[in-house]
């Protein structure tokens, strides 16, 4: 099974220059957990902020979300996968790095996300199969 075939191709995006409070009211209205940071530039790379990336920063800030934006706090370069590997793979790759969501790109750009429910879901699915 390829990652094509599991992957959420509906990704919602945030500008690294967005506040910290942008970001929140974007992962609410969409009932996401996770954004994927948009490049700045064709040379540049995707990046990805989580509902655990903003606690540790409002804990850290002491509540005051408004200091930082999203580039000063996401994880970039996000770890990314190209569509066409095999899940297997990147179940591995997942587990070796502790990461819980991985970005999915076809020619350099962002196709979807994949995350471990989407794999495990994926898994269960095969499993009901036989």
């Amino acid at each position: 099974m390829l990652v094509s075939e599991i992957l959420r191709p509906n990704v919602i995006t945030v500008s690294p220059l967005a506040p910290l409070r942008e970001a929140m009211q974007l992962m609410r209205k969409h009932g996401v957990k996770s954004l994927v940071v948009e490049k700045q530039h064709a040379h540049d790379a995707y990046g990805i902020i989580t509902y655990t990336t903003i606690l540790k920063t409002i804990v850290a800030e002491e509540g005051d979300i408004d200091l930082s934006n999203v580039y000063d706090v996401c994880t970039k370069p996000v770890i990314t996968v190209p569509a066409e590997m095999d899940v297997k793979y990147v179940a591995r790759l997942m587990v070796s790095q502790g990461i819980r969501r991985l970005v999915v790109l076809k020619d350099n750009e962002l196709e979807g996300i994949v995350t471990t429910s989407d794999i495990v879901g994926s898994i269960l699915e095969m499993a009901d199969m036989d």
